[in-house]
């Protein structure tokens, strides 16, 4: 069991992926006796979002604060709007982006926790240039985020 988890909003440490795109980061698995990690990712329009990848031990929870998400679950994309809420099992592939036209602002959970909090701080010294990308497929057993190709995903993204 853990205690009550507060953290204001001036308190939260932010990480940037790419120009455009903020996680904000909430709650990790640590504090949270392994029960859950939280985030807030903060997409503006134009963000590639991130590449398909699955997670073999945690469900991936997305609720939209503000705009459109466009979501890819296996092959199927999906366009979720303000107060759309999805779920994305263990072992499914699946990615996100700001829908075209549109800034997303997205509540992202997983449970049970993982150690996620050095993965981000990991994108944002590769976004930066002071950490090399074969770092992150270097990582994927450790921060449970297993990249595939998805030329759906690809295409849908303008690449």
């Amino acid at each position: 069991m853990f205690d009550p988890i507060l953290l204001r909003a001036a308190d939260a440490e932010i990480v940037s992926d790419a120009p455009g795109s903020e996680i904000t980061l909430l709650a990790d698995s640590d504090t949270t006796d392994g029960g859950f990690t939280a985030n807030r990712a903060t997409l503006k329009d134009g963000v590639f979002g991130t590449p398909a990848h699955f997670h073999t031990r945690a469900t991936e929870f997305f609720f939209v604060l503000e705009g459109k998400l466009q979501v890819l679950v296996e092959e199927t994309l999906h366009t979720l709007e303000k107060g759309d809420f999805l779920a994305v099992p263990p072992r499914v592939p699946h990615a996100f982006g700001p829908a075209a036209g549109s800034d997303a602002d997205v509540l992202v959970t997983f449970t049970p926790g993982m150690a996620r909090f050095d993965y981000y701080r990991l994108l944002d010294r590769v976004a930066r240039g002071e950490a090399d990308p074969s770092e992150i497929a270097a990582s994927s057993k450790q921060y449970d985020n297993h990249y595939v190709d998805s030329p759906i995903w690809r295409a849908a993204r303008g690449q």
